[in-house]
């Protein structure tokens, strides 16, 4: 306990010690995490203020921005900041609640991914039943099940990564704080417990991604069978994209998570973390929104409605 208690802060991975490439780095962040920022709160409000938008894909649409925006918030903010006033620092408190918010979010993003996937599959595959599986209370049940779920896992890694003790260093190999990188730092064989832990969510993640998968490929098998190329080129141009970020996500999470730890700063893990913690966040906007021409002509008349309103 007294190890863990004059634990005061840690200090994060810096993407380099030459000033230029900071502010290099916090610039290339910047721009990067107000792009995310611009193209997720435009879905939002679209999503909110048109009505024809009020359908089970984008209410789970909204809540996977607001998922997104939250992710990345979490962690890109800090980075930059220590970047621009020339540190690595983090307090211990602080780790507590990126850790926890991070966990929280990703958690969250891969139930929803999963309801996106299922909600697909009915709308495509027994569209006749649609109405009746996909109802708003359904769907309301439904979210509110994917951020309990993530709420209880992250409290889960959370309090077992920080009961333990740190007495090995402060300096953890990577821009956030992960919960590997943690676990490289306890001085104690009960960490175990928490790699147990994390390699029983790595079946789950699996299970998730399995999911995803035969709910596509279900998809994909009904799609082929329409006579329509213009219905086949739509439904193909929206899901392939997707499922090629779901698989670079859960890919790329894994590995970070299951592979061994080293104590040295590797410039893969630096990669893969960037890969899951920001690819999905940019990508999922433009996949579903960009590609969408229901979102696109709301965003005209959101657009067009303000610019109205000024004059």
């Amino acid at each position: 306990m007294s190890n863990r208690t004059t634990m005061t802060e840690f200090l994060l991975l810096g993407f380099s010690e030459v000033w230029e490439l900071q502010m290099l780095h916090f610039v290339v962040f910047l721009v990067l995490y107000l792009a995310v920022l611009v193209g997720n709160l435009l879905i939002i409000t679209a999503v909110a203020l048109n009505h024809h938008l009020h359908t089970p894909m984008y209410f789970f649409l909204m809540n996977l921005s607001i998922l997104d925006i939250g992710s990345i918030s979490v962690t890109i903010p800090k980075s930059m900041a220590n970047s621009l006033m020339n540190t690595r620092s983090i307090s211990y408190a602080g780790c507590i609640s990126q850790l926890f918010l991070f966990v929280l979010f990703v958690a969250t993003n891969v139930a929803l991914l999963t309801i996106m996937a299922y909600d697909r599959y009915v709308a495509i595959c027994p569209p006749l039943h649609y109405e009746r599986r996909m109802n708003r209370r359904d769907c309301v049940q439904m979210a509110a099940s994917a951020w309990t779920s993530g709420i209880l896992y992250s409290a889960l890694h959370t309090g077992n990564t920080f009961s333990l003790p740190f007495c090995q260093s402060n300096i953890i190999n990577q821009f956030f704080c992960e919960i590997p990188k943690l676990l490289k730092l306890t001085c104690s064989d009960s960490y175990l417990s928490e790699v147990a832990v994390l390699a029983f969510s790595a079946c789950l993640d699996l299970s998730c991604f399995g999911l995803i998968t035969v709910s596509y490929f279900q998809i994909f098998t009904t799609v082929l069978r329409i006579p329509s190329e213009q219905g086949r080129h739509k439904v193909f141009s929206t899901c392939l994209p997707h499922l090629i970020v779901v698989s670079l996500f859960f890919c790329t999470s894994l590995f970070a998570y299951l592979k061994p730890t080293s104590n040295s700063t590797s410039g893969l893990d630096l990669v893969v973390a960037v890969l899951y913690s920001m690819v999905p966040s940019m990508m999922n906007p433009i996949i579903y929104s960009m590609r969408n021409k229901e979102i696109k002509a709301a965003l005209r008349k959101l657009t067009g409605w303000r610019l109205f309103t000024q004059e």
